[in-house]
């Protein structure tokens, strides 16, 4: 018998038949892969278009829900608070001279009305479509359009140095303990959250807190957009008028060390 190959026989491919090759390898990979990310996305949705704002409206709408909560526990806590102090000054046995010290202290304080002469401040984000109003300005980016934390502090500041003895910031009152903070174009304020446009209302001289507003370098330098991109600005003198107590809670919550 010849050794001899037959030129007309097929080659035997032996075991290699039975292997898969690299790219039949990586074909069923990528499928395998691209069924994964779907699955992971299907179950992430729920059947939703996760491109959608929903969720975001979801948590705007849960943050008004909060601040309207927080408006009523505050009048809630206002009429207790009254209460208890009407009760107090009944059975206290306090002194006239006592008393009179006590009011004093609460009127600096922010927990009892105020009367008196007053001015008020109020900003407001430009137009959307706002364009540099006076020549050399580029035109304005997003963040030049709209009122910023140092924009509402720059002003708060300026009155308290102007002697203002009292400062209410939309419907609330000012304490020692209050931070105006700003999330993107939303102030939060003790609890609750506000839109433009924003009020500020204090009480005092009125020439010397327009003058304290006028030479404040902050207040000018937002003076800068006003005139360049139109963000809102008024002034006003607004006779006499009583600012509320403030009503939230006046306890102090601090960080302890580790032990």
């Amino acid at each position: 018998m010849s050794n001899s190959a037959d030129p007309d026989k097929e080659p035997d491919s032996g075991p290699a038949r039975g292997r898969f090759r690299p790219v039949r390898l990586l074909t069923v990979g990528v499928f395998a892969l691209a069924g994964l990310i779907f699955f992971t996305s299907f179950n992430t949705a729920k059947g939703t278009n996760i491109r959608t704002d929903a969720s975001l409206l979801k948590l705007s709408d849960l943050i008004q829900e909060r601040s309207h909560k927080n408006k009523g526990l505050e009048e809630a806590n206002s009429g207790v608070r009254d209460d208890v102090e009407a009760l107090a000054e009944r059975d206290d046995g306090s002194t006239k001279a006592e008393d009179e010290k006590l009011n004093g202290l609460e009127t600096a304080s922010g927990t009892k009305k105020l009367k008196g002469e007053a001015v008020s401040v109020t900003l407001d984000d430009a137009p959307p479509n706002a364009t540099a109003k006076l020549p050399g300005y580029p035109e304005p980016q997003p963040n030049d359009l709209v009122i910023h934390q140092q924009d509402l502090q720059a002003v708060v500041n300026a009155l308290w140095h102007g002697g203002a003895k009292g400062i209410k910031v939309m419907d609330q009152r000012l304490i020692s303990t209050s931070a105006v903070r700003c999330v993107g174009n939303t102030l939060i304020l003790q609890g609750r959250v506000y839109s433009p446009p924003y009020e500020i209302t204090a009480i005092g001289d009125p020439e010397k807190l327009k003058q304290a507003v006028a030479v404040s370098p902050e207040i000018q330098n937002y003076m800068l957009y006003v005139n360049a991109y139109g963000l809102g600005w008024k002034v006003e003198d607004d006779g006499t008028v009583t600012l509320p107590a403030y009503s939230g809670t006046v306890d102090l919550h601090y960080a302890k060390p580790v032990q």
